[in-house]
């Protein structure tokens, strides 16, 4: 790097399940690399999302909502998001405007008490209230922590996040690149590829297969007229769930192919056949074994 003003550094964003922290992240990176949905808890792992200009990159890691665990896998997600406070240069809580203050927002910040690095608030969804009930959000919060900043934004709408960038980059400590300037995730892309299935189920089943669903990318080659062949393995803990995953006539099947494809032929710039799998697996949420082979790892951590 010969840039001798050039700025990087790690970022972590942390809140509440449904908070858009993913919806954020892939505002700030301009491409989807974390999975969106209405359902609380989408986001398993710490997604590393990479921001890259002339003058700086920040690796912005997307946790998963802090919330009271019920299973082993809920354990990991919740450790796994506390576990990303630690040597960052920035921190990012976010909280939803739309909502009060609760319980799960003062967990959150008792940790950050014990934080080394500078914390902002980013009160997200302002496009969701009306602008004079803003300041009586910020009234909840402003002495909860010694705020670096307060930033009202719409990680949806774009609104305040271009200037809000530019703060933050101003902020990060002189250092190298440390990824090339067109990566944009350290996560390889069979990761991202069971990301954009997992969230295509989110989006079509709703509550009916909540929390019950890990995808696995059984194989993933690029045949010889370019077009990328993935076969992949949606689990599911209950015959029922099964059920619903493949519709009748197939029909939810194809739906969840057609639109993940979509996404991933966008990923990938290339053609693509998805082939889909169901199968069940009882309780695998809870346990080790399966959590590990569905890329649930406590070496993530």
């Amino acid at each position: 790097m010969d840039n001798p003003n050039y700025k990087s550094g790690f970022v972590a964003i942390v809140g509440r399940p449904n908070v858009g922290k993913s919806t954020f992240l892939n505002r700030v990176i301009g491409q989807k690399i974390a999975i969106m949905s209405n359902t609380a808890q989408t986001t398993r792992n710490k997604i590393q999302g990479i921001y890259t200009t002339d003058d700086a990159q920040i690796v912005f890691i997307d946790t998963p909502g802090v919330h009271k665990p019920k299973t082993e896998l809920g354990d990991y997600m919740v450790k796994s998001a506390l576990s990303a406070l630690n040597e960052v240069d920035a921190i990012l809580f976010m909280i939803n405007a739309a909502e009060k203050r609760g319980a799960g927002d003062n967990f959150i910040i008792d940790r950050l008490k014990n934080a080394k690095a500078p914390v902002y608030l980013l009160i997200n969804k302002i496009d969701q209230i009306h602008p004079d009930d803003l300041l009586k959000v910020m009234d909840q919060y402003k002495k909860a922590l010694p705020w670096k900043a307060v930033y009202p934004i719409s990680a949806l709408e774009g609104n305040n996040v271009d200037e809000f960038l530019g703060d933050l980059v101003d902020q990060m400590p002189h250092g190298p690149q440390y990824y090339p300037e067109d990566q944009l995730t350290d996560h390889p892309e069979r990761f991202v590829v069971s990301e954009l299935i997992r969230e295509k189920i989110f989006m079509l089943t709703r509550e009916e297969v909540p929390h019950s669903v890990a995808v696995e990318i059984e194989s993933m080659k690029t045949q010889k007229n370019d077009q990328v062949r993935i076969e992949a393995t949606i689990i599911v803990e209950r015959p029922t769930q099964k059920g619903i995953m493949i519709g009748k006539g197939g029909s939810m099947l194809k739906k969840i192919g057609t639109l993940a494809r979509q996404d991933i032929e966008h990923l990938l710039g290339s053609s693509v056949y998805l082939q889909l799998f169901v199968k069940v697996q009882p309780g695998w949420r809870d346990k080790s074994s399966l959590l590990k082979s569905y890329g649930y790892r406590k070496s993530d951590i």
